[in-house]
């Protein structure tokens, strides 16, 4: 063994680290020379906007304390918002504790603030901001993440604790999405491509003023307002169709035959949301959202069908449709529907607390419908697949749906951003809640094709092998246990929509037998009654 060094005292400890002499003068000069350019540059960050940030909270509070589905308290809001701190710089703590709450960065304390009264909105406001402003005053993170980052992190820990659906959307975002719920910008409802020679129509949206007009896809469009398109791009050429609503734009449009102009008035135009095709004397309406005018789409495609002599039945698409507007649901039920409640909404505000009834004839004069779903429909395309299945008006088809059966509120905030908050669940005519459980299709296609083809055989023979499931699932009433809801969908596990199922839905309406059988596993339709919570 190598004889040992003598002690010089230092042993099992990390040795001083000595530098020259040079070094040091060297790292002395680089720290002096960074110095004004860190204070420079803390000095050009922006300080935290407290008025506005107060503003959001308070507005946010306002909303949510009396809508949410079970009651919280000012308290418990902000406490869990201010858990986002941690989100964003691990470093920062909040603690409540002995009626203090308390801020910290690693171990040193920041502020210290006493607990206002539970339900004191202003108080706990107050103290929130206070708290931001201490963290942004300490942690870079917090700094770098900016106003905005700072409130998406206390309402995405806010919303933790809540449902999976309330959310808040920051200012750019919500934007968007108000675009895309109403229209947004003016236009013309035009979607353009180009050729090698020209711009080209490519989609006329029904919802704009294009259609009326008579434009259709393949024309060719020459000139907007007098300037020529040619050498334009169509993200160019979309762009001058822009305006302000009712604002007029003229458009050159024709072919290599015959060219006309055409005027139009700009408006807000929905995203196109229903399409359809016939298919024999069967026509295929697809609907792939909820949206300003879904329904208004669905009743032109309605009464393009009933221009058929022998129509033989319609097949509603509502595949992949995450579902939209409730209301829209409800206007499309009715216009299948002679009468009866469409859906049930009921919450803790008595303005989410709605029985939606609907009256007026059924558009198609009772033809069979299929309704097709998957597990990606969901919301409002859950809420029109029941209403048609719990009125015998329509065969469910193809897999259980998502289960999303709570209703969102929209809230503007100060900022421009918006929360979306559940207020309400939704309840099937016949009583049944949709979340968790979702639609379970009378005619099941995703357990493959050899059990498909037996269900169809059977309803033939007029047995329905769906029946004990879909009547159980109607039995079912809020509360009821996850694992009821997994035991139940067993039965019909979710799955993407194949060929199958539109297999199956010409099936029935090929032949009358198997479609009424179907329609016999719904249960008599009963009086709801709201339960208590």
């Amino acid at each position: 063994m190598r004889p040992r060094a003598a002690s010089s005292g230092w042993i099992g400890r990390r040795r001083p680290l000595r530098l020259p002499a040079r070094s040091v003068a060297i790292m002395l000069v680089v720290i002096y020379l960074m110095t004004p350019r860190l204070a420079a540059a803390d000095a050009a960050r922006p300080a935290l906007d407290t008025s506005m940030t107060q503003a959001v909270l308070n507005a946010a509070l306002t909303f949510l304390l009396p809508r949410t589905l079970e009651s919280h308290t000012s308290r418990d809001f902000c406490l869990w918002g201010l858990n986002g701190l941690s989100a964003i710089d691990p470093a920062l703590t909040v603690t409540d504790r002995d009626g203090t709450v308390q801020l910290a960065f690693g171990q040193d304390v920041l502020l210290r603030v006493p607990d206002p009264a539970e339900t004191d909105q202003a108080g706990w406001t107050d103290l929130a901001v206070r708290l931001m402003q201490a963290a942004w005053g300490r942690s870079s993170a917090v700094r770098d993440a900016g106003g905005g980052g700072l409130l998406q992190g206390f309402f995405d820990e806010l919303f933790n604790h809540m449902d999976p659906y309330s959310r808040y959307v920051a200012p750019a975002p919500a934007t968007t999405d108000r675009d895309t719920r109403t229209g947004g910008e003016a236009g013309t409802g035009l979607t353009l491509g180009r050729d090698a020679r020209s711009i080209l129509i490519t989609a006329v949206n029904a919802n704009g003023p294009a259609w009326p007009a008579g434009l259709v896809v393949g024309q060719r469009l020459y000139a907007v307002d007098g300037r020529s398109t040619r050498d334009q791009t169509p993200q160019t050429v979309t762009q001058w169709l822009l305006g302000d609503p009712g604002s007029k734009v003229t458009l050159l449009v024709g072919d290599e035959r015959a060219r006309r102009t055409i005027t139009l008035h700009r408006a807000s135009v929905p995203p196109e949301t229903v399409f359809a095709y016939a298919d024999g004397h069967v026509v295929v309406i697809r609907i792939t959202a909820f949206s300003a005018d879904t329904a208004q789409e669905m009743s032109q495609y309605l009464d393009q069908a009933g221009d058929d002599p022998h129509l033989r039945g319609l097949v509603m698409d509502l595949r992949g449709n995450r579902g939209g507007v409730l209301q829209q649901a409800v206007t499309a039920s009715a216009l299948v529907l002679d009468r009866g409640v469409a859906v049930v909404t009921h919450g803790r505000d008595a303005q989410a607390n709605h029985v939606w009834a609907v009256q007026g004839g059924d558009m198609t004069g009772g033809v069979p419908i299929v309704v097709l779903v998957d597990g990606r429909t969901a919301s409002a395309a859950e809420i029109l697949a029941a209403a048609l299945a719990d009125h015998k008006r329509a065969v469910v088809v193809g897999s259980a749906t998502l289960g999303k059966g709570l209703v969102q509120t929209i809230g503007q905030m100060p900022d421009g951003g918006e929360l979306f908050v559940t207020w309400s669940r939704v309840l099937a005519p016949l009583g049944w809640p949709l979340q968790g459980l979702g639609v379970m299709p009378q005619v099941c296609t995703s357990r493959g094709e050899a059990d498909l083809e037996r269900q169809l055989q059977d309803l033939a023979a007029g047995q329905v092998d769906m029946r004990d499931t879909v009547q159980a699932t109607r039995a079912v009433r809020f509360p009821v246990a996850v694992s009821h809801i997994l035991d139940l969908r067993k039965a019909c596990p979710a799955a993407i929509g194949t060929d199958s199922d539109l297999d199956a839905a010409r099936s029935l309406l090929d032949n009358p037998a198997e479609y009424r059988a179907a329609l016999s596993a719904i249960p008599e339709e009963g009086t709801y009654a709201p339960q208590a919570e």
